[in-house]
């Protein structure tokens, strides 16, 4: 007999990651290795643009959140305010994440996920292949994932 709970739990939640974890390094030899290496520790790669300039702190004008583990940056967000759009910030932030997660953390591919309405032709733009299509999610909106080799 199982009693099923709904409850946000981070104990529990870092127990069942803890037993996947393990589960996976069993049946996979590529995750096995993996585990106890610099590679395996997810690490945050930011990136920010702002205004000023010389010092001066300046507004956010696009930003780039994510993090690189298992030899793969993982590009989470990517935003260029409106007025800054068609300069080529999106793509310098790109180059820069792409850049540093080669450099310090020894990625060898890059991924992101993006909707049709936002940028699927701007990382294509960028050298990024289409691998997966999810249609109708959320309701209305198709998912791209798109993946580069860095």
């Amino acid at each position: 007999m199982f009693r099923i709970e709904t409850a946000v739990d981070q104990q529990r939640r870092q127990l069942i990651e803890e037993r996947l974890d393990a589960t996976n390094s069993v049946l996979s030899p590529v995750m096995r290795a993996l585990r106890g290496t610099p590679a395996d520790e997810e690490e945050p790669v930011q990136l920010f643009a702002l205004t000023g300039e010389n010092g001066e702190s300046g507004e956010v004008a696009g930003g780039l959140v994510g993090y690189a583990w298992g030899h793969w940056l993982h590009v989470d967000l990517l935003w260029v305010d409106e007025r800054h759009r068609g300069q080529g910030l999106g793509s310098r932030l790109m180059a820069e994440a792409e850049a540093l997660a080669r450099e310090r953390y020894g990625c060898a591919h890059s991924r992101v996920e993006t909707w049709g309405f936002q940028a699927p032709d701007f990382y294509q733009k960028l050298g990024y292949a289409i691998v997966g299509v999810v249609e109708d999610y959320p309701p209305g909106c198709t998912d791209h994932l798109l993946v580069k080799k860095l």
